[in-house]
């Protein structure tokens, strides 16, 4: 059984016992969040797509862990103007585990 979520305005296919990292999350580590925007579900031959989201289903999931991704280096240069900027980003994210989906 899978089902694609939209999870902070990302959509995921996601299945039971699977780990995804996904933009930070608000809750501490080891909450549990639960997801209604369920674009589809499928079991088997057994598919439910919903118009805009399906109703009544739903995807829970616990939060494991946050940390921050790869170094991003973001690097302007303008030729002969002596202009340089050299800045770096990290992204946070959230590891969260499925732990079940309900239609």
């Amino acid at each position: 059984m899978y089902a694609i979520v939209n999870i902070a305005g990302q959509q995921f296919k996601v299945a039971k016992d699977q780990q995804i990292f996904v933009h930070r999350l608000q809750g501490e580590e080891g909450a549990s969040v639960e997801f209604d925007q369920v674009l589809l579900a499928a079991d088997g031959n057994n598919i439910k797509v919903g118009a805009n989201a399906l109703t009544g289903a739903k995807v829970s999931a616990k939060i494991v862990s946050h940390l921050k991704g790869d170094k991003v280096i973001v690097f302007k240069k303008k030729r002969r103007k002596g202009y340089k900027k050299k800045n770096g980003h990290r992204q946070q994210f959230s590891k969260i585990e499925i732990t079940g989906i309900t239609l």
